[in-house]
């Protein structure tokens, strides 16, 4: 997987920063974007994200994922 990707979300996975639910439990599953960003470095020194998997899903809502809860479209 890498940046520019078209991905769909394959686990359930429950975010609350989507703009058009704000402040309530929303379901990504089977919801598709593109991969913006991976994480693998902070100011040049190595890290180890949870999330690691930036996605756009439109122009308002982005949320990170593990790789295990995405497949490539």
């Amino acid at each position: 997987m890498k940046v520019g990707d078209r991905i769909r979300v394959t686990k359930s996975v429950v975010v609350y920063n989507n703009p058009s639910h704000r402040n309530e439990p929303f379901d990504t599953k089977g919801l598709e974007g593109e991969v913006v960003g991976i994480v693998l470095e902070w100011h040049g020194r190595p890290v180890s994200a949870n999330l690691p998997i930036q996605v756009k899903f439109d122009k308002k809502f982005q949320a990170h994922f593990r790789e295990d809860e995405l497949e490539v479209v």
